[in-house]
């Protein structure tokens, strides 16, 4: 059956095409395919001209019925860049005070002429930019001025800058002993007085070290840009921190540009020694202090630069050529220089002998050292310094800082109920205000020496503490409302005079 179809289907197809050849010829097979061809094109061209046609209508169409029309933005954008800039009015004020006002718009102006101005102005002449960052950094000195006027700063001053300034002196005195001690065994003594210093400071500080801040300029760089991505935190509006273009430059201007070139001159030897000089340029230094210093000095270097100077000087003055009452004065002048240089001399010899006395040991040996009450000991300006010194050695100067904040409140607060007394006799009533001044003040003082948060703490009963916060709390302040703690701190003070007594005698 399959095979009969197949043969049918294959008759018919040949009976076709033979007769398709016989009557249109043999090229009837590329004529019909070329046929289809032409049509197919002419199709897709007449379909290309149209669709374009109609496009072209279409686009029209929009362009006159949505779009909004450019030939009159255009010009008035340009007119809008060729007006002239209206001035910017910028709020000079700071903190309030002028006097500290207009220097710090001067670190800002040249800040910016420094940091920005230079590059910027080549990339515009718009000053919103620059007006931004000005803006901002003003924003931040009025929010710390504001800040620094709530904080109490008298704690920090009186105690914690006292505290570190005096171990940074005992560290390095402590650092010094051990070059000392080493003797010329170091190449670079300098170098090994930088070393000493930090591990010096990290066994009084237990885990506390700066060497990195301090003498890796790459580390103090970026502490100083943590420290001031941290106020800038503080300090600017949520706004402007968030925008990281605007915080990178202020912190760049501030620690480059402000705090890095003042912390270099602070720490200058040269701008130490020029605002030493200033500050003293004033002062009654006489001739016989002077020469005290000199035979009281065991700093060998200290002298060599006196004697140099003095030498200089001597023969500056031998080069003089003077006649008359002059020569008088010089030859005095050159006596005295002289003196200074066998002076120096005699002390440099002595020190480098080793034949310097020990003074503690001298007066061991003649007997024993007079002994100052206690009592005269606070009174006496002299005497009270090489205590408080003593007290800063041995971690106690809290006691007496305490001792002395505590008797400049009783002397406010005796005679501020004085002058109460005195004006309600005379009809006058401030009873209230003045009280509240009162247990302020003794608020204050509780605060700063016997609260937990206190730094340093006086270490003292806590029955006495609670006692004392009680009266606070309950009763009106006096001026005798601290006398059982000063009387305990008066105690522990004397025990620290009896160590120092134990001292001179092992001596």
């Amino acid at each position: 059956m399959l095979t009969e179809t197949s043969l049918s289907i294959w008759g018919w197809g040949s009976l076709g095409l033979v007769l398709f050849l016989v009557t249109f010829g043999p090229f009837a097979i590329f004529y019909f395919a070329f046929y289809i061809l032409c049509f197919v094109g002419g199709g897709f061209v007449v379909t290309l001209l149209f669709g374009k046609s109609n496009s072209e209508k279409y686009l029209e169409q929009c362009e006159h019925s949505f779009l909004p029309c450019t030939s009159v933005g255009i010009p008035k954008c340009i007119e809008e860049m060729k007006r002239e800039a209206r001035p910017i009015k910028i709020d000079r004020r700071l903190t309030g005070a002028n006097i500290i006002d207009e220097p710090l718009q001067q670190v800002i102006q040249f800040s910016l002429r420094d940091y920005v101005q230079y590059w910027y102005y080549t990339l515009s002449d718009d000053e919103s930019f620059l007006l931004e960052i000005r803006q901002a950094l003003q924003y931040a000195l009025v929010q710390f001025s504001a800040r620094s006027k709530e904080t109490d700063w008298q704690p920090y001053f009186t105690t914690r800058l006292v505290d570190d300034f005096g171990t940074h002196l005992r560290v390095f005195r402590k650092a010094q002993q051990r070059i000392a001690e080493k003797g010329d065994q170091m190449k670079d003594q300098a170098e090994e007085l930088v070393d000493t210093f930090f591990e010096v400071e990290v066994e009084m500080e237990k885990e506390v070290c700066r060497d990195l801040v301090c003498t890796s300029p790459k580390d103090e760089e970026g502490f100083l840009r943590d420290l001031c991505e941290v106020l800038l935190y503080i300090l600017l509006p949520p706004g402007d921190f968030q925008n990281k273009i605007m915080r990178y430059f202020v912190r760049e201007i501030l620690s480059r540009g402000i705090l890095l070139p003042l912390i270099n001159q602070l720490s200058d030897p040269d701008y130490i020694n020029q605002y030493v000089i200033w500050m003293i340029r004033d002062s009654n230094c006489n001739y016989e202090a002077f020469m005290n210093i000199i035979k009281l000095s065991d700093n060998i270097g200290e002298l060599e630069a006196v004697k140099d100077k003095a030498s200089e000087e001597l023969q500056y003055l031998r080069s003089l050529d003077t006649a008359g009452d002059d020569i008088n004065t010089i030859k005095n002048q050159i006596n005295s220089l002289l003196y200074v240089i066998k002076v120096c001399d005699s002390r440099i010899q002595r020190l480098q002998s080793g034949k310097e006395i020990d003074t503690v040991k001298l007066a061991a040996n003649f007997g024993k050292l007079c002994t100052v009450p206690l009592d005269h000991i606070l009174v006496d300006n002299v005497a009270l310094q090489f205590f408080m010194d003593y007290m800063q050695q041995i971690g106690g100067q809290a006691h007496l800082f305490f001792w002395m904040t505590v008797e400049g409140y009783r002397v406010t607060a005796q005679q501020q109920l004085e002058v109460l007394q005195s004006r309600q006799k005379d009809g006058k009533h401030q009873t209230n205000q003045t009280k509240g001044l009162l247990r302020a003040a003794a608020f204050g003082v509780y605060e700063q020496y016997l609260s937990e948060k206190a730094s340093p703490r006086v270490n003292i009963d806590d029955n006495l503490v609670a006692k004392l916060a009680e009266t606070l709390n309950h009763e009106d302040p006096t001026p005798e409302i601290f006398d059982d703690i000063q009387r305990k701190i008066i105690t522990l003070m004397f025990s620290f005079m009896l160590k120092i007594s134990d001292m001179s005698c092992r001596t």
